[in-house]
């Protein structure tokens, strides 16, 4: 099975503060690994690390086997390989859904206004929104923004889809239709890295589920082991209240 991102010995400092203390963590073809955990664990972190929003302290990430950091591969070109989904959704408020979905496109990726066109009609039709490609964010609820989010990384062809806690700004009665997309995609084979507090969605839907803890990986596992059988006491205890429930 191929290796899309690797991360060795990762660490991150804001000042005096380590966020992420030698971490190691990589993602295969195909995969969907869910990354859990308290506030504070460094969960977003690793991921901003992962897609270079952030630059590590120390450590190394490769991209296919490369070191991205050695590769001399532009940031703009690595972020198109690896699509990112943000919590607050990012979308450019000036633009419409379908031109927030072409313009990395054209821009990045150099294609032609009518390529991209019916790429992003592609990707908003599949995510539910191809009747408001012409509304701009103001006009679109909390789940529809974040459904052109997804489609708008999809446009971008790329090898894997970093997601960080995308329904958590969302009211509750809009997490389900994201949720919806997002376990459709797995379905398809997407490489996914998914942050996230949804703990039904990870247990059902994750090929591995990661647990972070104080800036290290805890323990990391299929998903029916940890959520049945935690072996950390961290683990255990950040998973009581779910384990309860499920």
């Amino acid at each position: 099975m191929n290796t899309v991102v690797e991360v060795k010995h990762i660490k991150k400092n804001f000042g005096s503060n380590e966020v992420l203390r030698d971490v190691n963590f990589s993602v295969n073809e195909g995969e969907v690994v869910c990354i859990i955990g308290s506030s504070g664990s460094g969960k977003s972190t690793l991921l901003r690390c992962i897609n270079m929003l952030e630059t590590p302290t120390s450590g190394s990430i490769f991209y296919k086997g490369e070191d991205i950091r050695k590769s001399g591969m532009k940031r703009a070109e690595y972020c198109a390989k690896l699509g990112m989904v943000f919590q607050q959704f990012n979308l450019f408020e000036n633009l419409t859904a379908l031109e927030n979905c072409m313009i990395g496109q054209t821009k990045v990726l150099k294609r032609s206004k009518e390529e991209a066109e019916a790429n992003a009609m592609k990707y908003l039709s599949m995510v539910g929104m191809d009747a408001y490609i012409n509304a701009r964010p103001k006009q679109l609820s909390g789940g529809q923004k974040q459904r052109v989010a997804i489609a708008r990384a999809l446009s971008m062809n790329p090898d894997a889809i970093l997601f960080d806690e995308p329904t958590s700004a969302l009211d509750p009665e809009m997490v389900g239709e994201v949720l919806i997309v997002m376990r459709e995609l797995a379905k398809s084979g997407l490489t996914m890295i998914v942050v996230t507090h949804e703990m039904a969605f990870a247990r059902d839907v994750a090929d591995r589920v990661v647990f972070m803890d104080a800036g290290v990986i805890a323990e990391e596992g299929k998903p029916e082991q940890l959520f049945k059988d935690p072996q950390n006491p961290r683990t255990k205890e950040f998973l009581r209240r779910y384990l309860q429930e499920m």
